[in-house]
């Protein structure tokens, strides 16, 4: 029988485990002085030609410091954790992205934990006190907890054993700081973008009136039009409850409420999703966007405002800077600064394209 070999030849991957003693060995120096070196202690005097044995002794036998043993040393461990279903619903994804990127100007590093936190039962339990829990034993030295939609929650007991700051969500407790967006100002902006463009009959399309985002935003509407000498009529709002079904129902509802020559001549839709329906409803009349009717969005859905025909004017939901907020306020906490707001609001930009 033929006697089986492995396919990889001795010396293909580094050795395992080399330790701090194997290092002072091989450059000819104390395991104190490997210490120092790599420890950054500026009061040490070693001299340059035993620091640069000390590193390539370093490079050669690939030693890595051992992160936990640093972390309980020194009580830091330069990783920050961030509990998130966004992985699971990329729509957001952007806050991962700001608060990586932020993280790592601050030379820090991101451990993500996925949860669950809109579970069947309305709850956040189970999958993210287990997330939160698995981040801890890692020394995190603060935890982001970020949301795919802007909502109150309530955060797992032990998140609050470090310093903690929320991320397009808020503490339904009050006790954490929030990064949330400013839906107020974002329906305002895109109001008075209607009304600089001349409409005065302005139908609105809602998203479930129970939530901040619907709140918010339709507050910003009345804003706008209060500034402008004028009020809302409730007859040319209804909701969609966030679905290009409900977006297409409710525009249909809105623009067949009125003969031609008394029908808004534009449409605020509180999600690009809604907007999406709302174009259905409004080409099957004959109708032609912007020409007789003008639509803006909401959130800057890529996939949804930039390819609708014609393109979708919209206010974007501002995920990257909050999650880069998020990091920034919580590298003030873990350094024991105070903060000036419990709850930061981040603008709503408008962007220009082509439905208005």
């Amino acid at each position: 029988m033929a006697k089986t070999t492995s396919s990889h030849k001795a010396g293909t991957f580094r050795q395992r485990g080399v330790t701090m003693n194997d290092v002072a060995k091989h450059a000819g120096v104390s395991r104190t002085a490997v210490s120092f070196v790599l420890n950054n202690r500026e009061d040490a005097s070693i001299s340059e030609e035993t620091r640069t044995r000390i590193a390539e002794a370093v490079q050669k036998l690939g030693y890595r410091p051992n992160a936990g043993a640093r972390a309980l040393a020194s009580q830091r461990s330069d990783w920050y954790g961030i509990v998130t279903e966004i992985v699971t619903a990329p729509f957001a994804v952007d806050i991962i992205k700001g608060a990586q990127d932020q993280a790592w100007i601050d030379r820090r590093f991101l451990l993500i934990a996925p949860s669950d936190q809109a579970d069947k039962a309305g709850t956040n339990q189970g999958m993210e006190d287990a997330a939160v829990e698995k981040l801890l034993e890692q020394r995190v030295e603060g935890l982001l907890y970020a949301a795919t939609h802007h909502r109150g929650v309530h955060v797992p007991r032990s998140a609050h054993e470090v310093p903690t700051v929320l991320v397009n969500c808020f503490d339904l407790d009050g006790k954490l700081p929030s990064i949330v967006p400013d839906e107020r100002a974002g329906g305002r902006v895109a109001v008075e973008r209607l009304l600089q463009a001349g409409h005065t009959r302005i139908g609105v399309i809602n998203l479930d009136p129970r939530i901040p985002a619907a709140v918010g935003r339709l507050q910003g509407v009345r804003d706008a039009l209060a500034a402008a000498g004028l009020e809302l009529d409730p007859e040319l709002v209804a909701a969609g409850y966030a679905t290009a079904d409900g977006g297409y129902d409710a525009a249909r509802q809105i623009l067949d409420r009125y003969p031609a020559g008394d029908r808004p001549t534009a449409l605020f839709c509180l999600n690009d999703r809604m907007a999406m329906g709302a174009y259905d409803a409004i080409k099957e009349r004959g109708l032609a966007i912007p020409g007789d009717i003008a639509v803006i969005g909401f959130d800057n859905q890529e996939l949804i405002a930039a390819y609708l025909r014609p393109k979708l004017t919209t206010v974007a939901l501002p995920f990257e800077k909050m999650g880069a907020l998020g990091v920034q306020t919580l590298a003030a906490l873990t350094a024991g600064q105070p903060i000036t707001a419990n709850q930061q609001l981040v603008d709503c930009p408008l962007l220009e394209r082509s439905s208005v």
